[in-house]
């Protein structure tokens, strides 16, 4: 997760969520190979070394889980149009804001803000919302291979299931193989059905900044039929010099009819 360095605020890695309006960081299982599948499986519940451990004491149905993850990975892109609302404060001098925007997706990724609505305290929108949007976009430029949850990047541990309200999730912890920016330190949670990330949190394990003294994330995806209806996320920054900035994003993919006028409002 990339950070604006001379900022308070992150810049969200470029997020994973399929262009036909599918889900953040869901995994296309149809699509994939069940022979790939099944070696996974096979590998994931193998005895590993531990100098190379991956995933350690999972159970049949988290390692059918984790497989679909990992395989779905190669199938997740971004959602083109969605409709964004950022709310930010800044608790230790009683301060907050508010934005409500269309975001499109331009080639290459690069993230197009039609803003519809920004309101609240001054040194808020410009200090914490503006940064996150300015870095958000500065992030876009980054490979999302370098800083995505995958084997080549995190080790996974196997920690248990957990109930989701009404489904199970399987929980990993994930720890960075190298200390890098844009890396976190945290757990995952899969779908038991389809592997889909239903929440991850954690911090980032190297600061982006002197400034800076930790940041938290937490992101959840709620679904309807399979696909991603709505993604939450919560950033945290604690600062050395205003404290810490709070950020709660809202994110809803935009589906017909409400497609057709996004488009027309983004377009103006």
């Amino acid at each position: 997760m990339p950070w604006d360095v001379d900022g308070l605020l992150p810049a969200p890695a470029t997020a994973a969520e399929p262009a036909r309006i599918r889900r953040a960081g869901v995994p296309s299982f149809r699509s994939a190979s069940l022979q790939l599948i099944i070696t996974l499986i096979f590998l994931l519940a193998a005895p590993v070394q531990a100098a190379d451990e991956s995933v350690v004491d999972s159970n049949d149905r988290a390692a059918m889980a984790f497989a679909r993850y990992i395989v779905g990975l190669e199938h997740e892109t971004p959602w083109s149009l969605e409709t964004v609302e950022i709310d930010a404060s800044l608790p230790k001098l009683e301060k907050e804001g508010r934005l409500r925007a269309i975001r499109r997706l331009l080639p290459l990724g690069r993230p197009e803000y039609q803003v519809l609505e920004i309101a609240g305290d001054q040194t808020v929108k410009q200090q914490v919302i503006v940064r996150y949007l300015s870095a958000e976009a500065q992030a876009a430029a980054i490979p999302a291979s370098s800083v995505a949850i995958t084997l080549a990047n995190y080790k996974f541990r196997y920690t248990g299931a957990v109930n989701t309200g009404g489904a199970i999730a399987y929980a990993f912890l994930i720890t960075p193989r190298k200390k890098r920016e844009g890396l976190i330190k945290g757990v995952l949670w899969l779908d038991g059905e389809t592997g889909a990330v239903v929440r991850q949190s954690g911090y980032l394990v190297k600061k982006p900044s002197i400034f800076v003294k930790r940041v938290n994330v937490t992101r959840e995806t709620a679904f309807r039929d399979g696909v991603a209806e709505l993604r939450i996320t919560h950033l945290s920054v604690d600062t050395r010099l205003v404290g810490r900035a709070q950020l709660i994003i809202h994110e809803r993919p935009c589906a017909t009819p409400d497609r057709d006028l996004a488009l027309r409002i983004a377009a103006r």
